[in-house]
């Protein structure tokens, strides 16, 4: 019976044992399970927080990028609108440039305007067919070289009275425009002169163009104060003084006849100084 007992005892004991290594292999299983659940989730755990960082840094640029875009966005409307005041301030200025461009040219247009009338006038006055009687235009004013031999003697200053007829219409011209400037000049030849009256070319030349003056002023009514006289000696011939015909072309007298200066070239000065500020 004791006997009995004691085998019962050690069948009882090795069912125990091997029912306790059974259940401590599933802990263990169990136990590895969810050490390597453990694991995954920690590796997740980092990947996630890596992540954050990641988007919270992005998300810090991001900010960063916003805020400095609002402040170009405002930047820009400042400058957009500094640009849109340059450019009108820059379409006026175009304007008012415009504008005295065109001024400048209708007081050109009308300045010509008034020389090509001038010029006509003169023409159907003193008449064209005359070949020691020369009409034109040079450098916007109004010209007539009036042979030397159709004015004076060789030699003398002494107006002829054939030029006092071609004068007279000059003179019907220039009173017809009392707010012209008329300036005559004497021109000679290269010979020297010299005698008891004249003391050399440039005398001879101041002295034709006096006299001339003096015809239009005292024998023709023109008034004083739109008259020049001028000598300018043999300095600015037309041809060579090389032949006795060169010689006859050059001895002549120039009547200039031109707009008042502070009627027009004020004017255009003006407009030009305006011009270019």
């Amino acid at each position: 019976m004791k006997k009995l007992f004691i085998l019962l005892s050690v069948v009882g004991l090795s069912l125990t044992s091997c029912g306790t290594k059974k259940k401590i292999a599933e802990l263990e299983a169990k136990n590895k399970e969810i050490q390597d659940l453990l694991n995954t989730c920690t590796v997740k755990l980092n990947t996630c927080l890596t992540e954050k960082e990641a988007l919270n840094n992005q998300n810090d640029y991001l900010k960063k990028t916003n805020t400095d875009l609002i402040n170009s966005s405002k930047e820009m409307t400042v400058l957009t609108t500094k640009g849109a005041q340059n450019l009108e301030k820059s379409l006026e200025s175009l304007k008012e440039k415009d504008l005295k461009i065109s001024r400048l040219q209708d007081a050109l247009t009308k300045k010509d305007s008034v020389t090509l009338a001038l010029v006509t006038s003169l023409k159907r006055e003193v008449g064209i067919d005359d070949p020691d009687i020369n009409i034109n235009v040079e450098k916007g004013v109004v010209m007539i070289s009036i042979a030397d031999n159709l004015l004076f003697k060789s030699g003398s200053y002494e107006v002829s009275d054939r030029a006092k007829g071609v004068l007279g219409k000059v003179a019907k011209v220039i009173n017809s425009k009392p707010d012209f400037e008329c300036m005559v000049e004497g021109h000679t030849d290269n010979v020297p002169i010299k005698n008891a009256v004249l003391l050399d070319n440039w005398d001879l030349s101041v002295k034709r163009a006096t006299s001339i003056v003096r015809v239009l002023q005292k024998d023709l009514g023109v008034n004083p104060k739109q008259l020049i006289p001028a000598g300018r000696s043999y300095y600015i011939p037309l041809f060579e003084n090389d032949t006795p015909a060169n010689r006859a072309k050059n001895r002549r007298t120039r009547i200039i006849i031109m707009p008042k200066i502070d009627q027009f070239y004020d004017m255009l000065e003006k407009e030009m100084k305006t011009l270019g500020k």
